[in-house]
C-alpha cells in the first residue's frame, strides 16, 4: 500500500544561509501541512546535531541531506549524514562525487539547473560536465515560489522531458529553496512522495522517503494530488509511478489518473474551473480531457503502448491568477525505448 506523503526536499537555516533555525523551519513545515522535510544547508551538516531532537518535538521527520554549493554547479544529497567534501572536483569530475554519495546510500540530483549564475547568484547555473546521466538520481525541475511561471523552471521541466525521451529514468522533484518563511509568500510546489505504508519511526520514514526518490514514486503539485496508475487490459496486476511495464503486441494500457482536491486543501486557493488533464509520452500528447475542479478519477485507454516509452500526468489551470501547469506526475515508464 503507498501512502503519498507532502515534503520539501531544499531548505536552509542559520546554519548557511537561511534566516530560520531547525526548530523555525519544522514549526512552519507542520503550519503548511508538510509530513517531511530535507535539510540541505550549503556545504555543512552541522545541524543535525539538532535533527532527531527536532523531529521529536514537531512530528516533522528530516531526511539528512546538503547542497553541493561550488562554483560549477549546486547538487543536492539526500540520505547521507556524512560530509563529502566536494573541493577537489573540478567541472568534469562530477561524477566522483556522486560515487562518494551513493557509497553512502544516498542520492544526488541537480539543484536549480538553469537559475542565473554569476555574478547574481555565484555557481547556481549547472556547468558540470555529466558524462552519464543515469548516475544522476534526481533534478530539481521546479524550483523557488510559484515555480512553474518562472522561465528557469520551464526549461529544467523541458530538459528532464528530453531526457526522458533519450530513455533515462531520472526522478523530477520540485524545491522551495526555503530561506524564510513570509506570511505573504507566494504560492509553493510540494513534492509528494510515494511511501510503502508501514509502522515505523519518523527517522524509518525519512529512509523511506529517499528510497521514493530514488524509485521515481514522486508526484509535484502547486495544489491538489495528482497520482495515476496504469495496467494492462485484461490483465489485473496495476503499475505505479515509477515502475517499468513490458506490454506485449497488441496489449492496450489503461491508465488511471486520480485528482486529490481535499488534501491539503486548507494551503492554496483552486478556484471553481474547468482544467485541462493531459496524458503525455515522448510522442507528445495522448489525451487531454477538460474536468472540474474537485477530486475525481479518470481513465484512458492507450493503443500500442510500447510506442509511448514512458507517460505521465499534466493538470493545467488558473492559481494565484496565472494560467498555468498546476501539477504532473513522474512517469510510468513502458517498455520500447532502448537507453544510452
Amino acid at each position: 500500500m503507498v501512502k503519498w506523503i507532502p515534503a520539501e526536499l531544499h531548505t536552509h537555516t542559520l546554519h548557511s544561509d537561511g534566516k530560520q533555525t531547525l526548530e523555525e523551519l519544522a514549526q512552519s513545515a507542520a503550519n503548511l501541512g508538510l509530513e517531511c522535510i530535507a535539510v540541505t544547508d550549503h556545504n555543512t551538516q552541522s545541524v543535525l546535531v539538532d535533527q532527531e531532537r527536532v523531529q521529536q518535538q514537531f512530528g516533522v521527520p528530516i531526511i539528512s541531506g546538503m547542497e553541493w554549493t561550488t562554483f560549477y554547479g549546486h547538487m543536492l544529497t539526500l540520505g547521507v549524514d556524512r560530509f563529502i567534501d566536494w573541493r577537489i572536483l573540478g567541472p568534469d569530475d562530477i561524477h566522483e562525487g556522486i560515487r562518494k554519495v551513493h557509497e553512502q546510500g544516498g542520492i544526488a540530483g541537480i539543484a536549480h539547473p538553469f537559475r542565473i549564475g554569476s555574478p547574481i547568484c555565484t555557481g547556481c547555473f549547472w556547468e558540470y560536465t555529466i558524462q552519464d546521466w543515469h548516475e544522476v538520481d534526481y533534478i530539481e525541475v521546479w524550483s523557488t515560489l510559484m515555480p512553474s511561471i518562472k522561465r528557469d523552471s520551464q526549461r529544467a521541466f523541458a530538459m528532464w522531458t528530453d531526457l526522458l525521451n533519450q530513455g533515462y529514468r531520472i526522478t523530477a522533484v520540485s524545491g522551495r529553496d526555503w530561506h524564510i518563511s513570509k506570511p505573504d509568500d507566494a504560492l509553493p510546489a510540494v513534492t509528494y512522495l510515494g511511501v510503502q505504508e508501514e509502522a515505523g519511526e519518523q527517522e524509518t520514514l525519512a529512509n523511506r522517503a529517499v528510497e521514493a526518490i530514488r524509485e521515481g514514486s514522486v508526484s509535484v503539485t502547486m495544489g491538489p494530488l495528482l497520482t495515476m496508475q496504469a495496467q494492462v487490459e485484461g490483465n489485473d496486476k496495476s503499475y505505479r509511478i515509477g515502475e517499468y511495464i513490458e506490454p506485449m503486441a497488441g496489449d492496450s494500457l489503461l491508465v488511471t489518473i486520480q485528482l486529490d482536491a481535499q488534501i491539503r486543501a486548507a494551503h492554496y486557493r483552486l478556484e471553481p474551473q474547468s482544467l485541462r488533464l493531459l496524458l503525455t509520452s515522448r510522442q507528445g500528447t495522448c489525451s487531454e480531457i477538460h474536468i472540474p475542479a474537485q477530486s475525481g478519477e479518470y481513465t484512458i485507454t492507450l493503443q500500442d503502448p510500447a510506442e509511448k516509452g514512458w507517460v505521465r500526468a499534466e493538470l493545467y489551470g488558473c492559481m494565484e491568477d496565472c494560467v498555468t501547469m498546476i501539477a504532473f506526475t513522474n512517469p510510468i515508464y513502458i517498455a520500447g525505448i532502448t537507453s544510452l
